[in-house]
């Protein structure tokens, strides 16, 4: 068992998805109905071509353990690129509660900072953890005004339960918070260098756990080989 656990937090690759990863599409939109459902919460829905589409285009990060799925988000910019939400973000449930979410989170941001680095980054969410995270990277709580005006983002919304009370307010507010990264502030210029610098921190702490793990394996490996070689045949 705890050979699994060691598997599940450290042995999980997070990266850019691309054409290849296209068989796990009906998984991801799976993972995310039910964590919907389990929440109680809504959700923009999204098409198996959607999401496909998006990795063509490099817009996606994915975590995998080995060949099995494990998280994933994706970026898309609005408003003539002036703008870049990143969305999405699930983790499947055996690999909840151990910072994996953070990890795909900050694969995101760092992607659309080098896509679009002068494009505001913007966030959507009811979730409370992701709040959080939009925290720790410099985002900072902003009206739907703030947001972008792009038709083709807000018609993303219509398939979330909650799409009545966004129309019902004109799009003034709902039951997400919005939140914004400016990098023209200096404030979130700011949070995200700590941010990164407390990210590589933790990157090298995962790659010399997972070393740590590997040796205890062999350890492991070598005293039941030892063992079996003592014993009376």
């Amino acid at each position: 068992m705890e050979k699994e656990k060691d598997m599940h937090v450290y042995d999980i690759e997070v990266m850019v998805a691309d054409e290849s990863h296209e068989k796990y599409v009906d998984t991801i939109l799976e993972t995310i109905e039910a964590a919907a459902k389990v929440r109680g919460t809504g959700i923009a829905k999204r098409s198996h071509e959607y999401v496909a589409q998006k990795m063509r285009e490099g817009k996606v990060i994915i975590a995998l353990a080995g060949d099995e799925f494990a998280g994933f988000s994706y970026i898309e910019s609005w408003g003539n690129k002036q703008y870049v939400a990143t969305s999405g973000l699930i983790v499947a449930d055996k690999f909840r509660n151990h910072g994996l979410a953070k990890r795909i989170k900050h694969a995101a941001f760092q992607l659309a900072r080098l896509r679009w680095p002068k494009a505001k980054l913007f966030s959507l969410t009811s979730g409370s953890a992701v709040m959080k995270m939009n925290t720790e990277l410099g985002y900072f709580p902003v009206t739907f005004a703030d947001l972008t005006d792009d038709e083709a983002f807000w018609r993303g919304c219509n398939g979330c339960i909650n799409h009545d009370v966004l129309t019902r307010t004109q799009r003034k507010y709902c039951i997400c918070t919005a939140m914004l990264f400016d990098p023209e502030d200096e404030r979130c210029l700011l949070l995200e260098k700590l941010c990164g610098t407390l990210a590589k921190k933790e990157a090298r702490k995962r790659k010399t756990a997972l070393k740590s793990g590997e040796k205890d394996h062999k350890k492991v490996i070598r005293q039941t080989d030892e063992k079996s070689e003592k014993a009376p045949a």
